[in-house]
This record gives C-alpha cells, structure tokens and sequence, in this order.
C-alpha cells in the first residue's frame, strides 16, 4: 500500500459517516484516430441535489483510479486521462461534515496533504490530463481540476468558485499556488478572495472561461461529446492552446495588495483566513509550486483547528439546512396556489417586489397607488429591470417580452386586485395608513387572498384587527436591496391561521428566499437587534464619546461596514422610525437618539461625506450634535454594545419570537450580512464570555458553545 493510500486510510477511519464518491473509470476510442482515452467520472451515488463532495474515502478511490491510469499511461496502452462528475455537478470540495470531527493538528493537516498527494499526481501523470467541469465545482471541485494540463468547462454552469476563505479556510489543495501562477495574481485574488468575502460570489462557465481558469467553452447539452472532440484536437495537434503570460513583476504584488485592502476593508484583520492566503499567493510569485501546496497544508491545518472554520460551518449549515426547513412552517400541503399579485405601492421598495414576484413566480403582477404617476413610474422601473436583463444576456427575448406583458399598473383596487391571490401592501410606514389599505383590499379582493405586509417594526396583529378576516393577514418583511438579501421574515399574526402562513411560506420558497417565522413583537427579529445595537453606538457619541472612537470600538468585529455607514445605507429617517417604534414598547431599553433626530430633521442622509473617497464626518452634522462629557474607551464602548445585543437576543428568545437561537444567528447572517467567521452572534456571543457575563448562561449554540475565539 502506497504513503498516501496509508494516510488517506487513517484518516477515513476519522469519518465513518462520509458519503463516499466513487472514481470510475472507463476507457472509450477517441475521434479523428486521436487514441484510447481513460475518463474518470466522480459519482456519490445519489441525485444530484447531494452534491458529490471529497472525504478521506472519496480521495482514496480517486487515488486508486489514478493507480490505474498511471499503469495504463506507462503501458502506452492511453493517450490522455480526463475528470468529469455526475450530470449537474462536477464536485463541490472537501467533506465539510467530516472537518468538524477532526481534533488534533497532525489530523488536521494529513487532510491536507492527502489531498495534495492525490491532486498531484495527475500532473504527474506520463500522458495529457483533461478537467471537463460539467456542472456545479467548488473548492476540491476547482483544485482537481487546476492539476491538469487542460480544461474545459460548460456554459451552463451556474456555481463556479473557491469559497474557502468565506468558510475560514484557504484554498488548500492547490488552489492557492496554482491559480495565480495559471491567469495571474490579480484574477486570482478575486476569485479567492474578492468572491468570497462579498457573500461567497458564484461565477458562471463564461466567466471561468473568460478569466482563463478553462481553456474551452462548450454548450450544456452535448458539453461532453464537445470536449472529448475538441480533447482529441489538441492531442492530434489540430488545436493548440494558447494561455497569456503571467506578470510576474509589479503587477503580481499589487494584486496582493488589493487582496489586503480588500480584506482590510471586509474583515478588519478579525479572521486570519484571507491573509494566510494571500501570504501563500504572494510566495507563489516564483512558480514554486511545492513550497506553496507545503504553505497550504500548513495553513490548511492551522485553520482547521482554529475558531474561524468551525464558526463558518455552523453558519454553512445554518444557511444551507435550516433555512431549508423553516422551525414552525406549518404543513406544505395546505398551501394554496398563487396565479396573480397584487402589489399595493409603486415607490422603489414595491417596484423592487413587483419585480421579483414577477420573475420568480412568472405570475401577472399588478401595481396600484394613488395617481396615475406614481403607477407608471412604478411599471417603468420593472419594465427597465428587465431590458437590462435582456441586454447582459441574463434572459432572452421571449422571456423578456412575456415578463414585460405580465406587469401591469391600475388605480382602481377592484379591478386590479378581484382575482388576485397574493397581494401585498409596500406604502408609507404608518400604522393608521397600512389599516386605510388593508380595508381597501379586503374590500375587493377574493377571500381567498392572503394580505401580506412588508411592515419592519409595526405590529401585524393590530395591523389586521378591524378586519373582517384577519386570519389572511400574514407580515413578509424583506430586506433591502430586495433582489440581494435572502432573508425574508415570516410574521404570524395573533389570528393568522395555518392555511394562510403555509402559503406563505410556499411563496417564499419560490421567491427563492431564506423564511424564517417571527412572533408578531415589535419590530421582529433583525431590526430589533440592530436598533439595540445601532442604539448603544448613538447613546455613547450622545453621552461624549466621538463618533471616530465608537465606529472604530467595532471593527474587531470584522462586520461588512461600520454602523454609521449602514445607518446611511438604512436611512436615518427609517432608522428614527423604527427606534421610536421600540421605545414606545420597551421605554427601559430602546432610547430615540436627540442627536439622530436632529440629523433627520436637517434632512440629511447619513453621517459622513465621501470628498477624499473614504467617509469622514460631514462638518454640517458635526454642527448639530449636541454631546455630554463622559468619554468611553473602544473596549469599553464594545463591552457595552454586546452586553446590549446579548441581553436583547435573551429576551427575544424568552417571549418566543423565534424557535431557537438558531433562527436569530439565521436572520442576522441573511439579512444583515452578520459575517460567516463570527458564526452567527449567539456562539459569538458565548465564545466571548459575554452571555454568561449578561444572562448568566450560554446561549449554547449547537457544535459551536465550546470553539475558541
């Protein structure tokens, strides 16, 4: 038995519940008497929404398929070699269930060279290897493929990236030191690093093969009778290919600095995995391929171990398997069929919902408001959305003209909404005005029709209690920008009943959005935390601290932007709102900042001017505030704002606004792009001390209560 079959045999024994991919291989005449060709295909046996992933066992079969091949290519009995996958996927990387098992560093980092062992041998191999990326390739997926001597990849593959560094890992099979010295070091930084830190960014075929990870680019249908003639091209010598130099000079370390900058202005120096990849990126500058697969075990095995990757995986798992199983979703099948939406509103937030309903549901939408203007300007902007659509080559011109002739504008309510099955209110946030509307609807729409709200602090039930129907009343509270934050909060009402939230819930589902189900309490979920946390930040600049001192206190946190600039990106006339929406129900808590206030009242749109490019206090607003004398340090400003947040998700969770903390963790990495290295807040929030210091007990967060910081 062979070193590597020896290590990747010790460390199966690691994962006895690893869905094991099979390598088989085949061997078929290539076209044009080009020879016999050896194909291996990845496949873990099950359909293709279980993903074909590399554990300890999976690694040892494709280890004994190359055993294989090698004899093969040294008998001149092939000509070339290739890797494909099951239809739909090609392979999606590293058994993540498995890494969370591992509990010592010599474990962590066979891993890593297990898969280095197996990866490189195909680059070693005597004959010509081939990658044919078929479907979805993730991190291990992408890195086999980087060992071979071609690639090819089809259009129709909708996720394409290296998203260990989202995770808290590096690229640590060869992605690192191969990538780079493949398509240079400034693609290579933002395919591992600029991707994956904003929201794990998918590429598509065209683009892996525009940035020249592939050097072909052929059609889903036959992508595979395409690439095996074309293979057979290139070992006749019909086709040659031809890959761009590599700038190996400045060029290579300004994309390593862009990559920091980049992580800088992400993580604030709180997760170490960006930075260890781009140490071994830059390294990879002399084409030293070896030093740098050493580099990423060892990073690889560092990683594991630490707090960053095990957070990560909590937070994987939290986005790709509860989300999929909502905690009290009522009983799928009581959902009812929606034909047609109604949308009341056509301001930006409700043209923004007309828009996805439309192309998520493919249903006719109708838009009502109060003048004939705002209508049409409504109309307008969906109607844009999806020129632009038609233009990037996102839809074709069937499916253009059928969405646009979906949409569609009245002022009457009744002959907008008689028909419609779903219809949801997006005016003016204000109680009195929501219950006008809803009256207006119920008035004239089915009685089958659910009646959602996209209210973000008001309260659902009250919102629905001078109905004749309140049961149909359910809150569908997006998140802006609509089209990108997956969050949506489900709301039930005190009298919503059980067929009304499933259909919501089926919408939802269709909307392709992450649902979690909320208690009717002020403000739900995501608001009210950030209005307690936005809320400490302005008592402590009201109270004397400078805002400079306060925005700093919460870097370590490694959050997607600073407070005051997501205080501008909500804006500070929503953000009043909705503390003033708190402090009406908890006065002890929820204070409405004076200083906020008048910010708002001057009209102006957030804290900072962006003159030099960077954000520095607008001198208008510095005018404005009025400040006490007690000046708090950054720890001190930090302590204080976690305190806040862990008390508030404690007694969130005590009145039983969602199942479990689980469900806060989700909503906050959804929709308010709390980072995936922290884990979600409530292990963070353990981890730290800050629970047990505020509640006197942990959160405990499942597999994550006892990870290191």
């Amino acid at each position: 038995m062979s070193t590597t079959a020896e290590l990747l045999k010790g460390a199966a024994e690691l994962f006895p519940d690893e869905v094991v991919t099979q390598a088989h291989v085949r061997h078929l005449d290539l076209p044009f008497g080009a020879g016999r060709f050896a194909l291996v295909t990845l496949d873990n046996g099950l359909d293709h929404t279980k993903p074909t992933t590399f554990g300890p066992q999976s690694l040892a079969n494709l280890n004994a398929a190359v055993d294989q091949v090698e004899q093969e290519a040294l008998a001149g009995s092939i000509v070339g070699a290739g890797i494909t996958g099951k239809p739909f996927i090609f392979a999606v990387g590293a058994d993540l269930k498995g890494v969370e098992l591992l509990k010592k560093h010599d474990e962590a980092l066979a891993i890593g060279k297990g898969g280095h062992d197996v990866f490189k041998r195909l680059s070693a191999l005597t004959v010509p290897t081939f990658a044919y990326y078929n479907g979805a390739a993730m991190g291990g997926g992408v890195e086999v493929g980087l060992h071979c001597t071609y690639r090819t990849v089809s259009k129709a593959i909708p996720a394409f990236s290296l998203p260990e560094v989202f995770l808290g890992l590096v690229p640590g099979w060869g992605g690192c030191a191969l990538l780079p010295n493949l398509i240079g070091a400034d693609r290579a930084v933002s395919v591992i690093i600029e991707n994956s830190l904003n929201q794990n960014r998918q590429l598509r075929g065209k683009q892996v093969f525009d940035l020249g990870i592939a050097d072909a680019l052929f059609e889903g249908a036959d992508f595979l009778e395409q690439s095996l003639l074309w293979t057979a091209n290139v070992l006749n010598g019909a086709t040659e290919v031809v890959r761009a130099d590599v700038d190996r000079g400045a060029a290579w370390d300004a994309a390593v600095a862009r990559g920091r900058a980049i992580a800088d202005s992400k993580v604030h120096g709180a997760a170490p995995a960006a930075y260890r990849a781009l140490e071994i990126i830059e390294a990879a500058k002399d084409g030293d391929l070896q030093k740098g697969f050493d580099a990423e075990d060892a990073a690889l095995a560092d990683l594991i171990m630490g707090g960053e990757l095990r957070s990560g995986i909590y937070a994987f798992n939290l986005v790709q398997k509860r989300a999929k199983r909502p905690a009290g979703a009522p009983d799928k099948n009581l959902a009812r069929p929606v034909t047609k939406v109604g949308v009341v509103g056509a301001g930006l937030m409700a043209s923004q919902l007309a828009l996805l309903f439309l192309r998520r549901l493919e249903v006719p939408v109708v838009l009502t408001d109060i003048d004939q203007e705002r209508v049409d300007k409504g109309v307008g902007y969906v109607h844009a959305e999806i020129r632009k659509l038609l233009d990037k080559g996102r839809i074709n011109r069937d499916k253009a003209n059928r969405l646009t002739a979906l949409v569609t504008g009245v002022l009457d309510k009744a002959e907008g909404f008689a028909d419609a099955d779903f219809i949801i209110e997006a005016v003016f946030e204000e109680m009195s005005v929501k219950q006008k509307v809803f009256a207006e609807v119920e008035a004239v729409a089915p009685a089958h029709a659910i009646l959602a709200t996209n209210t973000s602090s008001l309260s659902v039930s009250e919102m629905a209690s001078k109905l004749e129907h309140p049961e149909r009343v359910v809150g569908f509270h997006f998140f802006n920008p609509v089209a990108i934050l997956p969050l949506l909060e489900i709301v039930r009402g005190e009298r919503t009943d059980d067929a009304s939230l499933a259909t919501a819930f089926g919408v939802a589902r269709k909307l392709k959005k992450t649902a979690v189900l909320t208690k009717d309490a002020p403000a739900f979920v995501v608001n009210r935390i950030l209005t307690r946390f936005m809320g400490e930040i302005q008592n402590v600049i009201d109270e004397g601290t400078p805002v400079a001192t306060a925005e700093k206190a919460i870097e370590p946190l490694g959050l997607p932007m600073s407070p005051l600039v997501l205080l501008e990106l909500v804006g500070p006339a929503i953000g009043l709102h909705v503390s003033e929406t708190l402090n009406r129900a908890f006065p002890e808590r929820f204070t409405v900042s004076p200083n906020l206030k008048r910010v708002v009242e001057a009209g102006k749109r957030g804290f900072y001017v962006y003159d030099s490019g960077a954000p520095e206090l607008d001198p208008e607003v510095a005018a404005l505030l009025v400040q006490g004398d007690s000046v708090l340090t950054e720890e001190q400003v930090r302590d204080r704002v976690l305190d806040a947040v862990a008390q508030e998700i404690g007694l969130m969770l005590e009145e039983g606004v969602v199942a479990e903390a689980q469900d806060i963790d989700l909503c906050l990495i959804t929709g308010a792009g709390w980072p995936f290295h922290l884990g979600g807040v409530t292990p963070y929030l353990d981890r730290e001390g800050v629970s047990e210091r505020v509640n006197g007990k942990k959160f405990l967060a499942p597999g994550l209560a006892s990870v290191p910081a």
